[in-house]
């Protein structure tokens, strides 16, 4: 009897630990560091002139993964790091930082991931406004290099490519 309820428990930690190893790691910090995440967000892209790129979404979210892994595709990371200051804002179930949805015009009710792109004085440049990227798993890792080759920043007094009009 001993002997069974030792290999039961063996059984059970080896389910739970397995378990635990193979969660996925948390994308989105908890819900009350948005705000001094941004607040961090705009100082370190004006000292180092770079954009802000406001993440919306959630640690459940399958399609936010897909964002997460596609932004961290080495042609992606680098155009990534080199011209924006990237916050992940959690909405927990859709009840956290709907303020912060609000204030720069995304609408959540559209579905996650959902961006929104900022200039380094923290003006809005950019809003999703349809679920663009809500629906990541139809989409390929190109969209993301797509969309931050058109929102990074432009030198001084260099025009825009012909394909990108907002600078």
């Amino acid at each position: 009897m001993k002997f069974a309820k030792q290999s039961l428990l063996a059984v059970f930690l080896s389910f739970a630990l397995g378990t635990a190893l193979s969660a996925p790691p948390e994308i989105y910090p908890d819900p009350s560091q948005a705000h001094s995440d941004l607040a961090t967000a705009l100082k370190t892209a004006a000292a180092q002139h770079k954009r802000i790129l406001l993440e919306f979404g959630g640690n459940w979210c399958p399609d936010c993964r897909i964002l997460d892994a596609y932004m961290h595709d080495p042609s992606n990371y680098a155009l990534l790091n080199a011209n924006f200051v990237l916050v992940h804002v959690n909405i927990g179930h859709m009840d956290a930082n709907q303020d912060l949805a609000e204030r720069y015009g995304v609408p959540l009710h559209k579905g996650v991931p959902a961006m929104a792109v900022l200039d380094a004085q923290g003006r809005l440049l950019y809003s999703q406004k349809g679920g663009e990227f809500e629906a990541m798993r139809t989409m390929q890792s190109s969209s993301v290099t797509s969309f931050l080759a058109e929102w990074r920043p432009h030198a001084q007094g260099k025009p825009c490519s012909v394909t990108v009009v907002r600078c």
